[in-house]
């Protein structure tokens, strides 16, 4: 059974917390964005801690519901990198990148996801 959108991207975050990923939001973008349903974002410490970021989310999802993202920009060597399962998306940051970029700014018309990682 495929999950719903805000499903999803409860999983994704707890799979890039269970890598130790940091600072990791959702943002509910139904009715602000065409593009997705909701965005997560997260700062990976390292590039060999992103791309664990990223095989790990991958991995993970596809073990849980049987599905990979459509897109993925896997180009830890810029510091940022995304998982696009079209209803989700997963951006994977540095933390100069993601203070830089600001993304949090792009989407402050969007409500903010109140999650807890799982153990």
């Amino acid at each position: 059974m495929s999950p719903d959108s805000k499903e999803l991207a409860l999983a994704c975050a707890q799979a890039a917390s269970d890598i130790k990923a940091e600072n990791v939001s959702i943002y509910d973008l139904r009715g602000t964005s065409s593009i997705t349903d909701f965005a997560v974002i997260c700062t990976a410490s390292s590039v060999p801690h992103l791309r664990a970021v990223l095989r790990d989310v991958d991995k993970d999802i596809d073990e849980k519901y049987g599905i990979s993202p459509v897109y993925a920009e896997r180009t830890p060597n810029a510091l940022w990198s995304v998982l696009d399962y079209i209803d989700v998306m997963v951006h994977v940051m540095s933390e100069e990148v993601r203070e830089f970029y600001q993304m949090e700014q792009l989407w402050k018309d969007a409500t903010q996801l109140e999650w807890t990682a799982q153990p």
